[in-house]
């Protein structure tokens, strides 16, 4: 293909990118603006136009399909076959070079790559061998931290642990290391980390890569971790021809070690380099693209992108305030099936977006009760969660004594000490006895003579002491009291922070168990029996549907990145689900936030709704919300249907905005800003604003609300906001003059 094709239809700065010179480029490429395009014709206008030699060039991106994308669009570009060209991950690339590089290091080119089981099991045996608590110190728990310590280039015998838990993690992380290499075994994190320490520490092998890659570019940018970063800057060298290709304001993997400043060092480290902005935008209204902006404006540490599309106009957004989760589903039902009707769209133009997994359980109701066909991106269903399965398997067991599969699934879940034998044992012998599951226990704990030893007799019969127990718990209608025992006897939070690979997984599995005790809580007069009923047909309805069937997509916004929908739904926009809680109480967090919403926003082409509850029910019990406050960022004239809170929070935000002002503004005064601040000139402020009474992340006490940690303050006049998140209640705002909070730290 000639220059003039390879650069047809693109616009002037896509066109920048794919000819300038080589050197250190950043492109900053805003969502929708065609980063793919241009990283594949920059490739193929290297090798057509500027003569470089295919083997020469390293791409690298961040999934295998990314890659295989990849290299199927130069391709096509340059009407043949790569000769030597590397496309792959960060992994698969460092993969190959310690095959071929193993020489150098501990393991042989054969060497295995372990998978988390794997991990697991080798963690665990170091931790017993060194006679460390493994009930104690979770074995996963350790693993997550020996793995963030290899993400920052920290091994096993530079490891210091600051803390008596950081000191059992060293001693685990270096047993660790020696299992693996005695295996001839490295696991992911170790794929990165040996080959920047064998760069940085050998210097033949720095100088032939660095030869052998003469022109390297990277994919997704801001996703990087210092180990990845590290590898880039060590490749770079001397010639410095990297072409990097990222968006700070698309940065939502930091709870995985991706460090979206590394954009930021970028420009340090290279300061010679050419920053170019893709803007442009071809997916969505610029309706849209304006709500966005204003979303992302807040945060800091970014560079500003003037977001355009020659889409002018388009439709509203939507904003609709639901009075619980239920009635959102049910809103997100109607609109859908209205839109379906009105307008020339199928299911899979429909895309609903949530914070967390567990908030697709009223979705996935709703879309059952009404025949709608989805499926989940990025997820399980939430009646097939393991937690959820193992809940519902015990309370179906209290509901009918003789199920067999859910016996067998939980009898030794969590770990009760009845091994796989003893089931046997005790299934053959009831069935030589002709009796049910329920009689053979009932029978244990009579007395009956049995062929298995005492101590698991003893288990058994424990078991079934705890199965009439809860039996008379159902009886009087508190289903909710039933979950919390069952978790609370069984030890299962325990159990379930054991099973978990992080503590986000662990602490994600722990909201979808709320999430289970909220809906037996809103049983209300419903009977056990009831329930499961309702419960079995939605879980036994198969939404997963195949990837070309016309369906709905239910998806996390975490799995959102880089997809696009005629009609997005983003539901649960409420302080403490998006703020999540957990993010709530440093700048960091909150900003990732923000950009989570933002990537959201942005993957509607034509019409975006937004949703928040009036009620929501959280650990089991229905509270007021607060509308997310990034809502009260996108200005109204974008929006259709503001809710009274928000109306409230549109209302705070301008009187802030007329009230208070530095002396360096920039920005021209409205004509109701020069009338009002005529008004209070007179009155000069304070020097200094007056330090606050409250700060965030101290813990706190109300007479009503009970034990709460606060988020944010900020002054109001002679008096102070404060949003507290209490353990019971959720989220409050409250007035310090009033709330008569008491300071706990």
């Amino acid at each position: 293909m000639a220059a003039a094709g390879l650069l047809e239809g693109l616009n002037d700065q896509q066109r920048e990118a794919v000819t300038v010179a080589p050197g250190p480029v950043l492109v900053l490429a805003g969502p929708g603006s065609g980063k793919t395009r241009v990283l594949t014709h920059r490739v193929a206008y290297m090798i057509q136009n500027l003569g470089i030699h295919p083997s020469s060039i390293m791409a690298v991106t961040f999934t295998n399909k990314a890659a295989g994308e990849m290299r199927h669009r130069v391709e096509s570009l340059l009407g043949g076959r790569l000769q030597g060209t590397q496309i792959g991950t960060f992994h698969s690339i460092c993969a190959r070079m310690l095959r071929r590089e193993a020489g150098y290091t501990p393991y042989t080119a054969d060497y295995l790559i372990y998978d988390t089981d794997d991990q697991v099991a080798v963690i665990t045996q170091a931790m017993t061998e060194l006679n460390l608590d493994t009930k104690r110190f979770r074995p996963r728990a350790i693993l997550n931290q020996i793995s963030n310590a290899k993400n920052e280039l920290i091994d096993a015998a530079h490891y210091v642990g600051v803390s008596y838990q950081g000191e059992i993690t060293r001693r685990a992380y270096a047993r660790y290391q020696e299992i693996l290499v005695a295996n001839n075994a490295r696991d992911f994190d170790d794929l990165l980390m040996d080959m920047v320490q064998l760069l940085e520490e050998n210097e033949p092998i720095r100088q032939k890569y660095q030869r052998f890659i003469e022109h390297l570019l990277v994919d997704e940018f801001q996703d990087t971790n210092a180990a990845q970063y590290r590898m880039v800057e060590l490749l770079a060298q001397p010639q410095e021809s990297v072409f990097v290709v990222g968006d700070e304001d698309q940065a939502i993997y930091g709870w995985r070690g991706a460090d979206y400043r590394n954009v930021l060092q970028f420009r340090k480290d290279f300061p010679d380099c050419k920053v170019i902005l893709l803007e442009q935008n071809y997916r969505s209204t610029q309706i849209v693209l304006d709500a966005a902006r204003a979303v992302i404006d807040h945060n800091s540490n970014r560079t500003r992108k003037a977001l355009f599309t020659e889409q002018s106009g388009g439709t509203r957004i939507t904003i609709h305030e639901a009075y619980a989760e239920t009635d959102e589903a049910q809103f997100v039902v109607e609109s859908i099936e209205n839109l379906y009707r009105e307008q020339e769209l199928g299911y899979r133009d429909f895309a609903v977006m949530y914070r967390t997994n567990a908030q697709s359980r009223a979705l996935e109701e709703a879309m059952v009760k009404a025949s709608l066909p989805y499926k989940l991106v990025g997820g399980i269903g939430f009646y097939k969660r393991r937690e959820i399965r193992d809940l519902l398997a015990y309370l179906r067991l209290v509901n009918t004594p003789n199920d067999s599969v859910s016996f067998n699934r939980i009898v030794n879940v969590p770990k009760r000490g009845i091994g796989k034998k003893s089931v046997e044992d005790f299934l053959r012998w009831t069935a030589r006895e002709r009796m049910t599951i329920s009689e053979g226990l009932a029978a244990m704990a009579d007395g009956a003579t049995t062929p298995l030893p005492n101590a698991a007799t003893k288990k058994f019969t424990a078991f079934w002491q705890m199965i009439e127990d809860w039996q008379k718990i159902a009886a009087d209608g508190d289903l909710a009291a039933l979950l919390d025992d069952i978790i609370a006897r069984t030890g299962y939070t325990l159990h379930l922070h054991n099973t978990s690979d992080s503590t986000d997984e662990a602490l994600e599995r722990e909201d979808n168990v709320r999430e289970l005790r909220g809906l037996l809580a809103g049983k209300v007069g419903e009977s056990l029996n009831d329930v499961l009923q309702e419960v079995a047909l939605v879980a036994d309805v198969d939404s997963l549907a195949g990837d070309d069937s016309d369906t709905i997509t239910l998806m996390t916004l975490h799995s959102a990145k880089g997809l696009e929908y005629p009609v997005v739904f983003l539901t649960g926009l409420e302080d403490g689900i998006l703020p999540h809680f957990r993010s709530m109480d440093n700048a960091d967090g909150l900003e990732e936030e923000r950009r989570l919403l933002y990537v959201g926003i942005t993957r509607a082409m034509r019409q975006l709704y937004l949703s928040h509850a009036f009620r929501r029910m959280t650990y089991g019990d229905s509270s007021p919300s607060v509308p997310s406050r990034f809502l009260a960022d996108i200005p109204p004239h974008l929006l259709e249907g503001v809710s009274s809170k928000l109306r409230q929070q549109y209302d705070f935000n301008a009187f802030l905005e007329d009230t208070t002002w530095d002396d360096d503004e920039e920005e021209p005064l409205t004509e109701r800003q020069q009338t009002i601040r005529a008004r209070i000139a007179p009155f000069s402020p304070p020097a200094s604003a007056p330090k606050p009474r409250f700060r965030s992340g101290v813990r706190v006490q109300h007479a009503k609300f009970g034990e709460g940690i606060v988020i944010e303050t900020r002054h109001v006049g002679n008096d102070e906001e404060i949003t507290v998140s209490f353990a019971a209640h959720g989220i409050k705002r409250l007035s310090a003059n009033f709330a008569k909070l008491e300071i706990l730290d």
